[in-house]
C-alpha cells in the first residue's frame, strides 16, 4: 500500500492529469467495461486516435517507464478483479477499435471472449514486450488459446509466479 501512495503522488508532481486512468475494454462474451490503471502516459497521447503502445514510446511520462517496467500501473485493475470484470490470469482485455479489425485478420480471435480477461497473461508471463505488430498479436492469440484450453490452477500459480519474478526484477517492457 505504501508503493501505490508513493506511486499515485510521483504521477501527480511529474505529470498534470489524473492519477488513475480509466478506459474501455471488452471482457468476457464481449462484455464492455471499464479498466483501471496507474497513469503512464501524457493525457494527450490518443488525440490521434488509438494506437498501440510502443518500446520507448515517446508519449510516456518520466514515472511512467519505471511503472510499466514494474507493472506498477497494473495494480488498481485488482478494483476490476473485485468488481468481477476481469481474473488475475487470463487473456489481456483489447479495446473495442482493435477487436474488431483484428478479428477480420487472426482466426479465432474472439475466442478469447469466452473466459474473464486477466490481469496477467500466459504471453505476459512469457514474453516482456508490447504488441507493435500484427505478428506479436497472432503470437499473443496462439498463447491466450493455450491458456485457455489447459487452464488450470496449477498453471495459474505458475503464470502469477513468472509474473511476480517479471515485476521484482523490473523486467516488464517499458
Amino acid at each position: 500500500m505504501p508503493i501505490w501512495l508513493i506511486t499515485a503522488l510521483m504521477i501527480r508532481i511529474t505529470s498534470k492529469g489524473p492519477i488513475i486512468y480509466s478506459q474501455e475494454r471488452v471482457g468476457k462474451n464481449g462484455e464492455i467495461f471499464h479498466i483501471y490503471k496507474f497513469r503512464s502516459m501524457r493525457i494527450d497521447a490518443e488525440e490521434g486516435g488509438p494506437q498501440w503502445a510502443l518500446k520507448n514510446d515517446p508519449r510516456v511520462i518520466p514515472i511512467g517507464r519505471f511503472l510499466r517496467k514494474s507493472h506498477l500501473d497494473e495494480v488498481p485493475q485488482f478494483w476490476n478483479v473485485l468488481k468481477g470484470d476481469m481474473s488475475l490470469v487470463g487473456p489481456r482485455p483489447e479495446r473495442e477499435f482493435f477487436i474488431s479489425k483484428l478479428t477480420a485478420e487472426i482466426p479465432y480471435y474472439t475466442r478469447r471472449l469466452r473466459v474473464r480477461p486477466g490481469i496477467t497473461s500466459l504471453y505476459q508471463a512469457m514474453f516482456d514486450k508490447y504488441d507493435e505488430s500484427l505478428d506479436d498479436v497472432k503470437n499473443k492469440v496462439k498463447y491466450d488459446l493455450m491458456y485457455i484450453e489447459s487452464m488450470s490452477f496449477r498453471l495459474e500459480l505458475k503464470i502469477l509466479f513468472r509474473t511476480a519474478y517479471i515485476m521484482f526484477r523490473g523486467r516488464g517492457p517499458a
